[in-house]
C-alpha cells in the first residue's frame, strides 16, 4: 500500500446509507462480542473503534466507553491509518483509569511497527469535560460494565440560540437531545439478572424506565449476535408508548 494523501471531507458518500436521526447521520457496526463502532460523520466523532471499519478514518475524534476488545481492538490500526494517509493526528478520549495502559499499548506497538502513532491521547473522569473544537465538547458519565466503563454527552456549543429554544431553560433544551443506549438483550432467553451480571442491558429495562427518557430520539445498540434482523425490527416496533416512534435501533452486520 502506497503513503498518499486521503480526502476524508470531499467524497459524495460520507453519509451515505447512515441513519438520519434528528438531523445527524449516524452510521457504525454494534454487535455484542464482536465489534461496537458507531459514527457521527458530519461531527467528524467516533464512540469505540472495534476493529477498526474503514469509515471511520475519517473521523477525527474518538471516545472509548472501555477496554474490552469489541470496543477498543481496532484502536492502533486506526491512528496507523490515519497516519498512512497523511491525516492530521486523530483526539482520542478514553476513561482516565485506563489512559497509562493505552500509552503503554501504543509504545508497544511504535517499537514493533518503527512508526510514530501520532495522535492526542486524552483521560477524562467521570462528570469531566474536553473542548473537541470550540462549538464541540464531551462530558464523560458514569455506566456500568463488567469493567470500568464511562459513556459521553456531546454539547454543541453556539453562539446563537435556534428559535425553536428560546425560553426553555438549559436542562430542557439538554432534553431534546438524542442519546444511545445499549440494549443487548431483547427476550425471556436471557433474564434481567443474567444481563446484568455481565453488565448490559434487557429491553425490557428500557421499556420499564421509559419515562424517564425525554431524548427526541434513542440509538438501541450492540445487541446480542444471538438474535437475528427480523427478531431485532420486530422488538422495537413492538415498543409501547412513550417511546414507540422515537426509537431507532443499529443493526448493520446483522
Amino acid at each position: 500500500m502506497e503513503r498518499g494523501t486521503k480526502d476524508s471531507d470531499s467524497g459524495s458518500d460520507k453519509t451515505k446509507g447512515a441513519m438520519n436521526i434528528e438531523g445527524y447521520p449516524v452510521k457504525g457496526l454494534s454487535i455484542a462480542g464482536h465489534e461496537t463502532c458507531v459514527m457521527f460523520p458530519t461531527l467528524k466523532l467516533a464512540f469505540d473503534i472495534g476493529r477498526f471499519p474503514q469509515q471511520a478514518i475519517s473521523h477525527d475524534f474518538l471516545c472509548i466507553s472501555h477496554a474490552h476488545m469489541d470496543h477498543i481492538g481496532g484502536l492502533p490500526m486506526y491512528v496507523a491509518t490515519r497516519g498512512l494517509f497523511s491525516m492530521k493526528p486523530p483526539t482520542i478520549i478514553v476513561p482516565k483509569c485506563i489512559k497509562k495502559d493505552v500509552e503503554q499499548l501504543f509504545e508497544v506497538h511504535r517499537r514493533m511497527d518503527q512508526s510514530e502513532l501520532n495522535h492526542n491521547l486524552i483521560g477524562l473522569d467521570v462528570g469531566e469535560e474536553f473542548y473537541l473544537r470550540k462549538d464541540l465538547k464531551v462530558r464523560a458519565f458514569q455506566t456500568y460494565h463488567a469493567i470500568p466503563s464511562q459513556g459521553y454527552v456531546v454539547y454543541s456549543i453556539k453562539q446563537k440560540l435556534k428559535q425553536e429554544y428560546v425560553g426553555l431553560s438549559g436542562n430542557e433544551i439538554k432534553n431534546l437531545k438524542s442519546s444511545g443506549v445499549e440494549s443487548t438483550f431483547l427476550d425471556n432467553s436471557v433474564s434481567v439478572e443474567d444481563a446484568r451480571v455481565y453488565g448490559h442491558t434487557h429491553l425490557s429495562e428500557i421499556i420499564s424506565h421509559a419515562e424517564r427518557f425525554e431524548n427526541k430520539a434513542i440509538l438501541l445498540i450492540h445487541f446480542s449476535a444471538r438474535y437475528r434482523l427480523e427478531e431485532i425490527q420486530q422488538a422495537v416496533s413492538a415498543l409501547p408508548l412513550p417511546l414507540a416512534g422515537r426509537v431507532f435501533a443499529l443493526t448493520e452486520g446483522f
